[in-house]
């Protein structure tokens, strides 16, 4: 199968949640549409209570382990560019972090993207060692872990400035 996926994927509900509802169909950078994507969400949830933004994160985490590996299967990839449900449930793993301000959401969605791109240790080794549905999923959660940390720090900084 190529690299850009057919619009008609998204008449597969698995394809469709896998996608994003289509926007890891971008035709370049997928990934970087998907996270963006995941702002409506993020900006949704971002006023509850840190409890129920975890709540939610983990129920996108579990299901996206699922519909991701799932998809995978079905075009035969592991991991491919346009499933992004894998980047959605990462950002919405941020939430309990982020500061309940657009700027500090879109300084999440930058260290989230850096860190998701550049992958470092340990990110690549799960990126290439885990397959399935929860390889897909555990890259990019890790790459939240490191986006949030230096929200963490960076909100700190400017709190105590």
């Amino acid at each position: 199968m190529s690299k850009r996926l057919p619009f008609r994927v998204l008449r597969n509900p698995v394809h469709l949640l896998a996608t994003g509802f289509g926007s890891g169909l971008a035709p370049w950078a997928p990934g970087t549409f998907g996270s963006a994507f995941a702002l409506l969400p993020c900006w949704w949830v971002m006023a509850w209570a840190w409890p129920y933004q975890l709540a939610v994160a983990l129920a996108v985490f579990c299901i996206g382990v699922w519909v991701c590996g799932e998809s995978a299967k079905r075009l035969g990839v592991h991991d491919h560019p346009g499933i992004v449900l894998d980047e959605i449930a990462a950002m919405l793993a941020l939430m309990p972090v982020v500061a309940g301000s657009w700027i500090w959401l879109l300084v999440a969605f930058g260290l989230f993207r850096f860190f998701d791109i550049v992958k470092p240790w340990p990110i690549r080794d799960m990126d290439h060692r885990l397959k399935g549905g929860l390889g897909i999923m555990l890259d990019d959660q890790m790459a939240a872990v490191y986006a949030a940390i230096c929200l963490s720090v960076f909100q700190h900084g400017f709190a105590t400035t």
